[in-house]
């Protein structure tokens, strides 16, 4: 076992518990998601026996290469969390069972199609850009309704919540306040009673401010630096990736 990431693990237990604590949650409201980009497969497989199953890659190509050497823990689910283009659909859901970063029409329409070809159904979160940045992707706050109900037109695809990054680099304050407002989206979205839009997952909060996005009711928080240690790439490489060529 290294020493490192199971002493990094129970660090960040103990953080979920504090938080939960302060905001009068039941800790097992909130899952920790790793995440994994450039994080290589013999630490993935020291926080598995740490008591880790959920993990998380922002590029299909990394998760193609990760998927067949961890197929022999069973317990282990794959979601993806990066930006998705519509040509990597077909990869991308061979592994994963929620995508967190359905951010466009277009992508759904893709989703739904390969899905119907293959007679599955996926679960779903939509990505909003509550920060408003141009950086960033997913849709604006104020289209996040609408996109949600064009998406609710595919039975293939299971609408289970949302996903947003807070705003990087920002204060506390600025970061709670992009938390609460995909709160307030998930309150109001929820009152529409959209088929196939259940809403009961709020994806939010990584390493720098996941205490904030549990306190604000993430239910879903991804980290990956503060497990693994840092990476030797900026967070921009993977959440603003310059590719909108199918968009």
């Amino acid at each position: 076992m290294d020493a490192l990431v199971e002493k990094n693990l129970e660090t960040i237990r103990r953080q979920m518990e504090l938080a939960c604590l302060a905001s009068g949650r039941n800790i097992d409201e909130v899952k920790l998601l790793l995440a994994t980009k450039t994080v290589p497969i013999e630490k993935l497989e020291r926080a598995m026996q740490a008591g880790e199953t959920l993990f998380g890659e922002n590029k299909a190509q990394e998760l193609r290469s990760k998927f067949p050497l961890m197929q022999q823990y069973e317990q282990v689910e794959w979601h993806f969390i990066g930006h998705l283009q519509t040509n990597k659909v077909k990869d991308v859901i061979k592994y994963v069972t929620l995508i967190h970063s359905v951010d466009r029409l277009k992508l759904g329409q893709a989703l739904h199609q390969q899905l119907q070809n293959e007679n599955k159904v996926m679960d779903i979160l939509v990505q909003i850009n509550t920060s408003y940045e141009e950086s960033k992707f997913g849709v604006l706050p104020e289209a996040a309704l609408e996109l949600v109900e064009q998406l609710s037109q595919f039975e293939t695809l299971n609408i289970k919540g949302l996903m947003t990054i807070g705003k990087l680099g920002a204060s506390s304050n600025e970061t709670r306040h992009c938390f609460r407002l995909l709160k307030q989206l998930q309150m109001q979205i929820k009152e529409k009673e959209i088929p196939r839009a259940d809403m009961g997952i709020l994806s939010m909060g990584m390493s720098g401010d996941y205490r904030v996005a549990i306190e604000e009711g993430a239910t879903i928080i991804r980290v990956g630096t503060n497990v693994f240690g840092q990476r030797y790439l900026p967070d921009g490489y993977y959440w603003n990736e310059d590719v909108r060529e199918d968009e």
